[in-house]
Parts: structure tokens; C-alpha cells; sequence
């Protein structure tokens, strides 16, 4: 099916150019110099027919031959000439001149950097698995000549050799490197592209591979997959701070082991802290308050308690 668009926009192409406007522009002026060169001869000068006919006659012929003789190829257009069906030469940008029926424009050639987009559907990978993969291939032609007489259709051709690379690249990769690795897999799709275009006169400039789809049932799979991944991680984060809060209350135990006062303190600012807050309750055990000495702490932190609320708030209270 591409093929025929190719084809046919190949001849609606050669169509186009069989007569170029400025051609036509002198085939016109020199028809109606012509046809009023005959009137004012018949008319005015009253000279014979057969001299008015070939005053308007020769001119006409004159200007059919510039008509399908001239052709015109535009700057970034080479014209592919054939003499007799052997190669000539190649014509362009310009204007250039061509022997009807003798000589033949079979190609018009592009130096524009082409973009042709190509895919490769349900291909499986190394490790099995059907993937759709949607890529760009940007080419630009740097040989005329071998462009047009090395390939049929060197369009088509360049096309269908970008989609068989595509498929050899993905049968050799497994399904994790396609994804992680794309940049890797344009440059091998250049490489392969290239060596195939090249004696055609063609050179790959750049691959760029645009999508790649995977089944919907592997996705949730994958997806479930990186969800337990990240939930595995989170874990093992929440177990490393649980050992390091750990190991910091170690140290601890065993500074306050070796100084009770440093302990005592400690709980002493613990107690105050609890108590600054206005209606808090704390609930010591009794057995803390005969180690630690806690009943003359107790009035201590009454007394900064006092201090803290100030004269106002016991009036409330």
C-alpha cells in the first residue's frame, strides 16, 4: 500500500514538472505576438495567406519547443536526465534546457533532510515478549545519481529497511533494556540503517525512537512490581532509623549507667518540660519518685510551674 502512494506520487510528481511556469509564460507571449503579427499582416499590409501562415506558424512552433524544452528545478532539487534511456547528467537548481522526446526527466531528487516514521508491531523480544514500537528515522540524500538509478524507489526502500532493522534490533534486546535503554538502541538503529542506505546514496542522520507499548496485563504487572519495590525499600529505610535510634539510646543507657546525677537531671528537665504546659498531667510511679528523689523535685518544678502561670492565671484557677 505505500509502495502504490509512492509510485503515485512519483508520477503526479514527474506530471507536475513536465512544464514549467516560465515556459508557459513564453509560450504565451509568443502565441499572441504571433496571432496579432498574422491579424495586422492580413488586415493592414493585406500580404498572402501562405506567408501570414507561416509568420504565425513558425513563432508557435518556436514557443511548443521551449514549452516541453525548459524546465526549471528549484534550490534544493537535483533533476535526474536521461538521454535515450542512458544517464546524461544531473540538472539544477535552475533553469536547464532538455531535447523533447529524446531526453527524459525520470527523478527528481530531494537534498532536503526527509523524516520518514516506521514501526514495528507485536515483535517479541528476547525474552518473549510482544512489544509495539514507534520510531522516526531523519535522512537526507548526498547521491543523486545513485539514488536514482541504484534503487527503484529509493522512498519505499528506505522505509522498509528502517522497519526490518527495527525488528532484528528488538528480537535482540530483552524487554527492560528496551526501556531503560533507548538512546543505545538509536544509535544501533543508525548504525544498521545506515550501512544498508548508504550505497543508494542515502545516509541516516539520526533514529529516534518515539514510543514503545507494552501489553496492559505486563504493565499492571510491572507497575504492581515497582509499587512493592518502593514499599521494600521504604521498609528497609524505617529498619535502618529503628537500629540507629537504637544504637543512640545504647549510648545513652550507658552514659546515665555510669553518672545517676546525669540521669537525675535528665529527669528533672523531662518533669519541667511536661509541667510548663498549662493543664498537663504527669503520673510518676511511686517507685521512681524513692529512687530518683522525685518528691523534692516535685516541688521544684511546682515552684517554676508558679512562676511560669504568674499571679493572674491563679486567680483563675
Amino acid at each position: 500500500m505505500g509502495g502504490t502512494r509512492s509510485i503515485r506520487g512519483k508520477r503526479n510528481q514527474l506530471e507536475a514538472k513536465l512544464v514549467s511556469p516560465i515556459s508557459a509564460l513564453i509560450f504565451g507571449v509568443i502565441m499572441t505576438l504571433s496571432i496579432i503579427a498574422g491579424i495586422v499582416m492580413g488586415e493592414v499590409m493585406k500580404l498572402p495567406d501562405g506567408l501570414i501562415a507561416a509568420v504565425v506558424l513558425i513563432p508557435n512552433v518556436v514557443g511548443f519547443y521551449i514549452l516541453f524544452a525548459l524546465r526549471k528545478a528549484d534550490q534544493w532539487e537535483k533533476a535526474v536526465v536521461l538521454r535515450n534511456g542512458r544517464f546524461r547528467g544531473l540538472f539544477g537548481p535552475g533553469l536547464f534546457w532538455v531535447i523533447p522526446i529524446i531526453d527524459q526527466v525520470s527523478e527528481w531528487i530531494d537534498h532536503r533532510v526527509m523524516v520518514t516514521p516506521f514501526n514495528a508491531e507485536k515483535t517479541l523480544t528476547k525474552d518473549t515478549v510482544p512489544v509495539d514500537v514507534d520510531a522516526v528515522l531523519f535522512w537526507v540524500v548526498w547521491d543523486a545519481e545513485k539514488a536514482a538509478l541504484e534503487v527503484a524507489d529509493y522512498r519505499v526502500a528506505i522505509a522498509w529497511a528502517a522497519q526490518t532493522a527495527l525488528r532484528e534490533i528488538i528480537g535482540k534486546m530483552d524487554l527492560a533494556s528496551i526501556l531503560v535503554g533507548r538512546e543505545m538502541m538509536d544509535a544501533d538503529l543508525q548504525h544498521i540503517i545506515d550501512a544498508r542506505t548508504t550505497p543508494w546514496g542515502v545516509t541516516v542522520q539520526s533514529v529516534e525512537i518515539r514510543d514503545v507499548i507494552i501489553p496492559e496485563g505486563l504493565e499492571d504487572a510491572m507497575s504492581r512490581q515497582a509499587q512493592a519495590e518502593r514499599e521494600r525499600q521504604a521498609r528497609v529505610i524505617l529498619g535502618e532509623s529503628e537500629e540507629q535510634i537504637a544504637e543512640s539510646f545504647r549510648r545513652a543507657a550507658e552514659a546515665y549507667t555510669n553518672s545517676p546525677t546525669a540521669l537525675h537531671l535528665r529527669a528533672m528537665n523531662m518533669l519541667f518540660e511536661g509541667l510548663k504546659e498549662k493543664g498537663a498531667l504527669v503520673i510518676v510511679p511511686s517507685s521512681a519518685v524513692d529512687t530518683m528523689n522525685l518528691g523534692g523535685i516535685a516541688g521544684l518544678t511546682s515552684l517554676a510551674k508558679d512562676r511560669v502561670m504568674g499571679p493572674d492565671d491563679k486567680d483563675d484557677t
